[in-house]
């Protein structure tokens, strides 16, 4: 035999499945998994998708793996369907998760992508409803007062590839039409961008729109470049941090006006768990009573809807100058009661918590939990992956009150940090005996390797 070869182990060619090592676990996931199992989650879910399935036919995959599935692009950080399915087809202890042996396939992309199709908004709205039923069992709903904002997603569609919603012409033809009416028959590449940085309003969402995501608009991301783009929008529970509601809006709305869908979502929720004995005597008597937001939501008609529906304002008034509230006196009176609240000083703290607590959900949700760029299209299909999406930031919530971590990777830097300190007081334990004159020298027995300690001098 040559140097450096050496004969290939013989490889049994049957091996049974339980004879196959196997992972722990991750202790994460399986203290979900319990989380879940407590409260009859499987049954549940397939009692409210039973009517999406055929009776006959092959078994179709359980709602429970499909949602659980969802949950771990929440978890492990991940913005497309196809990575979900192939970190759960890879990852031993998301196998355990779901419940597949290493003898079957998990779902690939395309069975989530047809039963999220099968399964309407409604289901998911009630599965996001039964997880907030979760926290209120566990002391982390208070309902009074809510925090709500809003950010921008990009959506999956390209600028380049937008079209005139009257003729249907493409940006280019478009372009090029203009410049042949105003005189130029043969118009250049560079006299074509000539033409179009001098015309206003280029980008207008009433004369544009993506063909192949109508619903997406023309809008202004977080970073300052222009893309389209979907508008989420969060109720907060300002006491627990937990997510009421979450909609999904056009990207060019007013946040005066998408914060009145946003709250009678929240409201819907809340009326849900009034229905569950458990939840009921856990929630404040006077949910929604308070709403918090910026100064995007300012104005003398949301104040005054906001009264009416007998909510108490803490929004921050922006600098418009001297108000003439002639004829307003319902507008003014909610305007200067709001002004006296924020003004205050239970206002100026629920001010500062606002940040902390409704900013807190985009950054796990969107930033870490990589939803800032949707791989959907139509609001429908991005509503029903966000609202699982979300769910999973709340069971992180109950997560974090039973076990300190609300995510695999906070566990995984908890155990990094405990395995850092042990190393610390080793080596400062060993620093200190040395700084006092202690050393330790092994005795004649060195068959069984004895240490004997002796101090110095």
């Amino acid at each position: 035999m040559a140097l450096g070869e050496r004969d290939a182990p013989q490889q049994e060619f049957w091996i049974a499945t339980d004879a196959l090592a196997k992972a722990p676990g991750h202790p994460f996931y399986k203290r979900l998994n319990g989380v879940l199992a407590a409260e009859k989650f499987d049954g549940y879910a397939e009692a409210l998708c039973s009517k999406f399935y055929a009776e006959s036919g092959r078994p179709g995959i359980p709602p429970g793996i499909y949602f659980r599935m969802l949950l771990i692009g929440y978890f492990e950080g991940l913005d497309s369907e196809r990575g979900i399915a192939w970190r759960c087809q890879d990852s031993l202890s998301l196998r355990e998760f779901l419940g597949y042996a290493l003898d079957k396939d998990t779902p690939d992309h395309s069975t989530l992508s047809r039963i999220r199709q099968r399964i309407d908004l409604e289901t998911h709205q009630e599965i996001f409803a039964f997880i907030l039923k979760l926290l209120a069992k566990q002391d982390l709903i208070s309902g009074k007062t809510t925090g709500i904002d809003a950010t921008t997603l990009e959506a999956n569609a390209a600028l380049r590839s937008i079209v005139r919603r009257d003729t249907g012409e493409k940006y280019q033809e478009f372009l090029t039409r203009l410049a042949q009416e105003s005189g130029i028959e043969t118009p250049t590449r560079e006299g074509l961008a000539k033409l179009d940085r001098k015309r206003p309003h280029k980008g207008s969402n009433d004369d544009w729109k993506n063909p192949h995501d109508p619903d997406a608009k023309i809008t202004k991301m977080k970073d300052g470049s222009t893309h389209f783009g979907h508008k989420a929008e969060h109720a907060v529970d300002m006491d627990s941090g937990a997510v009421l509601a979450v909609t999904l809006q056009g990207a060019n709305l007013g946040d005066t006006t998408t914060i009145f869908p946003t709250l009678t979502e929240a409201a819907e929720n809340m009326e849900s768990l009034q229905q569950e004995p458990e939840a009921r005597n856990k929630i404040h008597p006077k949910w929604l009573s308070e709403v918090v937001t910026d100064k995007g939501y300012h104005s003398g008609a949301t104040l005054l809807e906001m009264k009416e529906r007998e909510t108490r304002t803490y929004i921050p008034e922006p600098d418009r100058g001297k108000r003439h509230w002639k004829d307003k006196e319902e507008e003014q009176h909610a305007v200067y009661a709001n002004r006296r609240r924020i003004n205050g000083e239970r206002g100026q703290a629920l001010l500062r918590s606002r940040g902390e607590r409704v900013e807190r959900t985009f950054a796990h949700c969107y930033e870490s939990g990589a939803m800032r760029r949707t791989h959907l299209r139509g609001h429908e299909n991005i509503l029903k992956r966000l609202l699982i999406h979300v769910c999973g930031f709340n069971l992180g919530l109950i997560l974090r009150k039973l076990t300190g971590c609300g995510t695999p990777k906070e566990l995984a830097e908890r155990l990094k940090s405990l395995v850092l300190c042990i190393f610390a007081a080793i080596w400062r334990g060993g620093a200190h005996r040395e700084a006092t004159g202690v050393c330790a020298t092994q005795n004649g027995d060195s068959a069984n390797g004895a240490y004997s300690i002796k101090l110095a001098g």
